[in-house]
């Protein structure tokens, strides 16, 4: 089996490098690996520290424009060869150590997904707003498409590859997240879900993602459920 993971960056300069090496030392039994890192219109040096990684399974695709992690993720897929997919954020939240346990987790049913649940232990760094908001996400997503998940807006998704590539996915921004779990059920794939770690980053240090970004996605969530 192999894995692609999907490195989407953005002004990540000084994780990137940190990330792609924890990447590259990843070993599980029976699964190969190729790194797609995505450079989604930088103004720092995320493509030079990129540069050092490739060859050996890790390739680069530069955007000159920023458009946002959706729009990066679709550019990639158009490269992956893997049989499965997972995006791992360049900014270090989430911890390369944890995606083990979600390959494990897919055990022998390969005709499903495997989601990271970030959990409480997390919720003092994560701030009150952005864990209400992210539970409200949530709260919404199991309702429409009758599901129990704990944390639709993690980053960790192990995916089918073949799923993701035959579904109509459009999303340019962090809206991307509600709409691959709606695609996912659309196609009734059972999704699982394991604990992982996150460590999450302030808005000064970076985060980029916004309240405005809750909105776009319950729209998208709106917008598949009615087909419209």
């Amino acid at each position: 089996m192999k894995l692609s993971i999907i490195v989407p960056a953005h002004n990540e300069e000084k994780t990137l490098g940190v990330i792609v090496k924890e990447l590259l030392g990843l070993k599980v039994f029976g699964w190969q690996f190729e790194i797609i890192i995505v450079d989604d219109g930088s103004k720092d040096g995320t493509w030079t520290a990129a540069e050092n990684f490739f060859g050996n399974g890790v390739v680069g695709i530069k955007k000159e424009t920023n458009q946002g992690k959706g729009a990066a993720i679709l550019e990639a897929l158009k490269s992956v060869s893997g049989d499965f997919v997972l995006i791992q954020d360049a900014d270090g939240e989430y911890l390369p150590k944890d995606i083990p346990s979600l390959l494990l987790a897919l055990g022998e049913n390969k005709n499903c997904a495997v989601f990271g649940d970030r959990g409480s232990k997390s919720y003092p760094e994560r701030g009150f707003h952005y864990v209400l908001a992210a539970k409200f996400l949530t709260w919404v997503f199991n309702a429409l498409f009758k599901t129990r998940l704990h944390d639709l807006y993690t980053g960790y998704k192990l995916m089918p590859s073949s799923v993701l590539k035959s579904s109509k996915l459009s999303s340019a921004g962090f809206e991307f997240e509600a709409e691959v779990a709606a695609r996912l059920c659309e196609q009734k794939l059972f999704i699982k879900e394991v604990p992982i770690g996150f460590k999450p980053r302030s808005k000064e240090q970076g985060k980029h993602i916004r309240f405005i970004d809750a909105f776009r996605g319950i729209k998208k969530m709106v917008d598949i459920k009615f087909n419209k």
